[in-house]
């Protein structure tokens, strides 16, 4: 362990599959026929957590909480913490109001009915998040979201109003809260810090530096991967264009190395746990 940082960092998964990708542009009325990785992904990374004793938050979709129930259950009984990444990965500003309290109020209630445990955190696919959608989460039960990077212009990412740009955890709508995906700050500018492509871009000492400098701040870090990211022999699929097989397959078959250095190399917790110590004033 190379840093025993008190400054909480949060560990969080997005549970989708390969082809659930946006890059990739899959319909999905044929996601089923494609093959899923999903479940032996998981598995490893349960394994590499359990190596360096790591609980997590793990975001999960609700298609695949239908069809692997036991990838669920085997998440929470590991005493991770089980969170909404909403049912059919669709970016929330291209769907009716209707359909987002549907997709989230059916992956929620799928979600609990699994663990037997209240499901009350949301991560948005491709971190799409909206005011009105904050306002529907919070009718729906949620109490916190994590979709947001204040600092940072994205083709995809959704925008909060009134969020401050250096404070993790926001309070938006009485009793419901923003946990913000982490940035660096370089010359005044941010600079996503928290995982993805990111993570698969730097040198993984330049990585490390990086979240050092944030706990060295007093900052709280939250960082997210998704399991096909550790998966070096997922499907490869042509035609998506130089940028997005750039960004999808980079250093694909170091990631599983790097995250398990990083599991190691930091101490870890759940989103909701950071969330309370940020709040309980104990950071």
């Amino acid at each position: 362990m190379s840093v025993n940082n008190t400054t909480p960092a949060a560990m969080s998964i997005d549970v989708e599959d390969w082809f659930q990708v946006q890059n990739l542009g899959i319909d999905p009325s044929l996601w089923d026929t494609h093959e899923r990785r999903v479940e032996g992904n998981v598995t490893r990374m349960l394994e590499l957590m359990e190596m360096h004793n790591v609980k997590c938050t793990c975001f999960i979709l609700g298609w695949i909480a239908e069809r692997h129930p036991d990838i669920v259950k085997d998440i929470a009984n590991a005493g991770h913490e089980i969170a909404s990444h909403g049912y059919n990965h669709e970016l929330i500003y291209e769907i009716s109001t209707d359909r987002f309290r549907k997709d989230i109020r059916d992956t929620k209630s799928l979600l609990e009915d699994l663990t037997g445990h209240q499901v009350v955190g949301y991560r948005a696919p491709c971190f799409s998040i909206t005011d009105e959608a904050i306002d529907i989460l919070q009718e729906e039960g949620y109490t916190y979201d994590s979709s947001s990077f204040p600092t940072i212009a994205h083709d995809r990412y959704g925008k909060l109003s009134g969020l401050q740009p250096n404070e993790v955890v926001q309070e938006i709508r009485e009793g419901f809260h923003e946990v913000c995906v982490s940035c660096l700050h370089v010359l005044g500018k941010g600079i996503p810090w928290a995982g993805g492509g990111y993570f698969r871009l730097f040198p993984y000492p330049l990585f490390k530096a990086g979240v050092n400098k944030i706990l060295k701040k007093k900052q709280p870090y939250v960082f997210y991967i998704h399991p096909w990211e550790i998966d070096a022999g997922q499907p490869r699929v042509q035609g998506m264009g130089k940028q997005y097989t750039f960004r999808h397959y980079l250093n694909i078959d170091k990631c599983d190395e790097r995250w398990g250095r990083l599991l190691g190399d930091f101490n870890w917790t759940t989103v909701a746990d950071l969330k309370d110590q940020v709040l309980n004033g104990t950071v």
